[in-house]
């Protein structure tokens, strides 16, 4: 709480007016960030739609909106894949919750995407090694350095399409 008061330039009783603990401030910031994610997937939902985006360009456009989020959201990122473990039973399963949508999303993106593909059997498997691709890219890929999330998302958009062996497109 000190860490915190500090970074926002206030007292750490000020804090505790506002958040009762510690973990009410993990909730909200989970919370809002599982919100976000969640309203990304509708964004580009939409924006497939309005563009009238085939299913795989839909899913490119999917990608690509989780990566632009991730640049910016490096340390919300963390604790949502660190840190649920020390929130409350109710609030922990309401951000887990919210997690499985996201993988469901991901999922129906992806079988829309590559129908003949993706199957009841391996689509678990294929939309987490999805996320294996993008998920964890906040322990190696910072803003500023030899590649951009933006150029990395062509770089995985170009994995799906056509293995390692498939052009990347620029």
């Amino acid at each position: 709480m000190n860490d915190i008061a500090a970074a926002c330039g206030t007292s750490k009783a000020r804090l505790y007016h506002y958040y009762e603990s510690k973990e009410a401030i993990l909730f909200d910031l989970l919370d809002r960030y599982t919100q976000r994610l969640l309203a990304l997937i509708g964004e580009s939902e939409a924006r497939a739609q309005r563009k009238n985006l085939s299913e795989r360009d839909a899913l490119s456009e999917l990608v690509r909106a989780f990566l632009a989020e991730y640049e910016t959201s490096a340390t919300r990122h963390v604790a949502l894949v660190s840190d649920t473990k020390f929130l409350g039973e109710l609030q922990r399963e309401l951000i887990l919750n919210r997690q499985r949508d996201v993988v469901a999303a991901f999922t129906r993106f992806l079988k829309r995407a590559y129908p003949d593909r993706v199957t009841p059997v391996n689509q678990t498997a294929l939309t987490m090694m999805l996320f294996g691709m993008i998920n964890w890219t906040f322990t190696w890929l910072r803003p500023g350095g030899p590649m951009s999330y933006s150029a990395f998302a062509d770089e995985v958009v170009a994995v799906i399409e056509g293995g390692l062996s498939g052009p990347v497109t620029r």
